[in-house]
């Protein structure tokens, strides 16, 4: 895993009237997916593409586990990031195989001794291996190149995986399934990952840190229940849909709005992490008049449809109020 550390980074393009990035100082923890997340021209790709240099910032300096990344060869420093984009740009001569395995074979490694890495990629991202990997890539459709795209992003096991909008031009269906086999692979390999995305609903549901930029600055940077609940600008507010009960109650986990036990322990139980709309739809159906909230099997709280309304209400008439003066 890799810690990344943007310290007053700016780059101003040559005849611009504006900074494309502007001062940004910004911490992405290891093994975490931090979300860029802002609409065009607000700097985000800027920002994600000074990380692997293929843009240089005009000043501050980007930091790879404390050390810059201008310490290393650019070629060295690009091999070693995984980079996955809108679009894939898969070798159309090559097999997927070949296509996986192309970094490895660049670093001097056989094909013998990267053919099991390939299948394992394969099977990760949701690909059989004896099925695709003598396929070419016209042979696939959209949302299998970009399963592709991202197994040879991480197929010379990287630390850092940047993400550039990869599942914008997919159809809904395909985006969403994508999104779910990233978590899900997030959870196996726990890379740090850099994602810029200009769709809340893609940002909310994969990020654990959300940076929302505005004409080169980060507005707000944190968790996104933090964003949501205390966005600190209307546009932040009208970004996300904080203002929006549905939206609010289908992002927030159950944790934030629990209360403690009061003799809930053994009735019907809820993970921590669920969002408190499922736990809506639970209270309704069963007429419970609370659920146990559970985290690693212990019961932590419990939920009631009154704590829902106590926690949640401030922080959606305060959103509601901010919109309607912007």
């Amino acid at each position: 895993m890799a810690t990344i550390e943007f310290v007053g980074v700016t780059k101003r393009f040559p005849g611009a009237s504006q900074a494309a990035v502007d001062t940004v100082n910004l911490t992405v923890p290891d093994g975490s997916l931090c979300m860029l997340l802002g609409t065009s021209g607000s700097g985000k790709t800027t920002l994600l593409r000074m990380v692997n240099r293929l843009i240089e910032p005009t000043s501050g300096e980007i930091r790879i586990d404390g050390s810059p990344n201008t310490a290393q060869d650019q070629i060295a420093l690009r091999r070693s990031i995984g980079y996955v984009i809108q679009q894939v740009g898969l070798f159309p001569h090559m097999t997927i195989a070949e296509n996986v395995r192309v970094v490895p074979s660049i670093e001097g490694k056989s094909k013998q001794e990267v053919d099991p890495r390939v299948d394992e990629l394969l099977s990760l991202v949701g690909l059989e291996p004896k099925e695709y990997r003598n396929r070419y890539p016209r042979q696939l459709s959209g949302g299998q190149q970009q399963r592709v795209g991202l197994a040879r992003a991480l197929a010379a096991d990287p630390a850092l995986l940047l993400m550039d909008e990869p599942f914008g031009a997919l159809d809904a269906i395909t985006r969403e399934r994508l999104q779910d086999e990233l978590r899900r692979i997030q959870r196996d390999v726990h890379k740090t990952i850099i994602f810029v995305t200009h769709d809340v609903q893609e940002a909310l549901k994969l990020g654990d840190q959300l940076v929302v930029m505005s004409d080169g600055h980060i507005i707000q940077a944190g968790p996104p229940t933090e964003l949501l609940l205390h966005p600190a600008t209307p546009f932040v507010a009208r970004l996300l849909g904080a203002d929006n009960v549905v939206s609010l109650y289908e992002h927030v986990p159950v944790s934030t709005v629990m209360e403690p036990p009061n003799g809930y322990a053994d009735g019907m139980r809820i993970a921590a992490s669920a969002p408190v709309l499922q736990a809506l739809v639970q209270l309704v159906q069963t007429n419970q008049p609370a659920l146990a909230v559970e985290e690693n099997g212990t019961v932590v709280g419990q939920i009631t449809q009154a704590s829902i309304y106590r926690q949640l209400r401030t922080p959606i008439e305060t959103a509601q109020a901010a919109t309607a003066k912007a």
